[in-house]
């Protein structure tokens, strides 16, 4: 696994039943212009392995996890500014956000994510990409 996945980095592990979290994956590729994310969900077989390999402490589904091209692993907020810095134009000043502090903004991250289900509802199984995005889901 080790060589494969190395070269898919970076890649976005979500809660693949979450509407939510499928539709930040959705907002992800759009604004994705050098398609340099990789995405996989949380509950399949990559994104067990990851979980053990990267972040064997973290249990619960309810947070995005990124792990970069150097193998450094973010959650919750962390996760969210450091893809969205990373669509260029406009969307760099997102990094203004890591003035929060991590405290503030994880707890605000937690609060959506404790009402993720009812707000925005779940799927009863993970998206299925269409042939032209299969290839930036690991499976």
């Amino acid at each position: 696994m080790k060589n494969t996945i190395d070269s898919q980095l970076p890649i976005i592990l979500f809660d693949g039943v979450c509407n939510l979290c499928d539709g930040f994956v959705q907002f992800v590729i759009r604004h994705d212009k050098k398609q340099q994310f990789k995405f996989t969900s949380l509950q399949s077989d990559v994104g067990q392995d990851l979980r053990t390999k990267y972040f064997p402490t973290v249990r619960d589904l309810s947070t995005i996890v990124l792990i970069d091209e150097h193998h450094n692993t973010y959650t919750q907020s962390d996760a969210i500014l450091k893809i969205l810095s990373t669509f260029g134009g406009l969307w760099r000043f997102t990094k203004v956000g890591f003035i929060i502090p991590k405290k503030w903004r994880d707890y605000m991250y937690n609060w959506v994510a404790k009402n993720r289900y009812r707000w925005f509802g779940q799927s009863e199984q993970c998206m299925l990409p269409t042939p032209v995005l299969r290839s930036r889901f690991l499976n």
